[in-house]
């Protein structure tokens, strides 16, 4: 994929990925000081959303305020993307008037297709196979605690075929991270996401594993992650799902398995005493604020870096 776009965590090279946390670093110590560098004076980024959104679109339009850039917010009623309008004719009058491109979608295929009729850089703000801007900021915060990311254990509890399993997996072979999940029989990730994931660990000296026992996953971890159990999307297999994933919620007493200070992660929105107990959610080792706070700044440098700012 041309590497001026951002559909996929395997994207960017390591060093463009620590170049852009160390950008990140500097914006959010910025911030904090009260310090705004208007380096996106003049730009704006158009935002196309086919599914509603909290901190995606949060994070990305106080992105481009603070750095004195401006976002359009498109939702899924403005332009029938792909129905009223094709997703290429979107993308070519887009780019035509916007400077970067970020789109929020049900399928991949769509955000592959807007930037491969895009002039300008296109983000993948989520789709149904990666979500790599909320894996960027997991990394982001992840470092803030752990002060490393090689060597680290990360396992995932629930979904395997879930677009935050898929993009941690492969930033986990990318990064040398040791990833385990844990998911139901019939929910594993997708087969070609697994095989590139262990390929890259292989390099890497990570290593990824799929087992159906969650103690197993989560035994010696450094983060345990999990997500809701009901995508947008999965809606009709509601009850279903509640009874098949029942035992993969992560308990105080699941937690107990992991490394003493390991850390709890959720991107949000969570459902308590579905995915994951509200005394572990809401307790000492959860770092879910922390995590949503970093989509602002991990956005923003991977905005800045992509229009090649800084």
């Amino acid at each position: 994929m041309n590497k001026h776009h951002f559909l996929s965590i395997t994207d960017f090279t390591v060093p463009v990925m620590e170049r852009i946390f160390e950008e990140a670093h500097e914006l959010k110590k910025e911030v904090k000081a009260g310090k705004l560098r208007k380096i996106l004076s003049g730009k704006t980024l158009i935002m196309i959303f086919e599914k509603p959104s909290l901190r995606t679109r949060l994070s990305f339009e106080i992105s481009m305020t603070q750095l004195g850039g401006h976002a359009i917010y498109l939702a899924p009623s403005d332009i029938g993307l792909g129905v009223r309008e094709s997703v290429s004719d979107v993308a070519k009058a887009a780019s035509r008037m916007g400077d970067i491109i970020m789109a929020r979608t049900f399928k991949h295929e769509t955000v592959v297709e807007l930037a491969r009729h895009s002039h300008v850089p296109v983000i993948n703000g989520l789709s149904d196979m990666e979500h790599p801007c909320q894996i960027l900021a997991d990394l982001l915060t992840i470092a803030e605690y752990k002060e490393k990311l090689a060597g680290l254990k990360l396992a995932f509890v629930g979904d395997g075929e879930n677009n935050v399993t898929h993009s941690l997996a492969l930033a986990s072979g990318l990064l040398g991270i040791h990833f385990s999940v844990a998911s139901p029989k019939g929910y594993a990730m997708l087969p070609q996401v697994a095989q590139a994931a262990t390929k890259l660990a292989k390099t890497s000296g990570g290593s990824m594993i799929q087992v159906t026992n969650p103690v197993r996953a989560v035994t010696d971890a450094d983060v345990v992650y999990t997500d809701t159990w009901i995508s947008m999307g999965d809606e009709a297999e509601k009850t279903k799902r509640l009874q098949i994933f029942a035992p993969y919620q992560v308990t105080q007493k699941l937690m107990k398995h992991a490394k003493p200070d390991a850390i709890f992660m959720h991107d949000l929105p969570a459902y308590r005493g579905n995915e994951v107990a509200a005394e572990v959610i809401d307790g000492a080792q959860s770092v879910v604020f922390d995590q949503a706070e970093n989509r602002l700044h991990a956005q923003k440098a991977l905005v800045v870096y992509l229009l090649g700012v800084v």
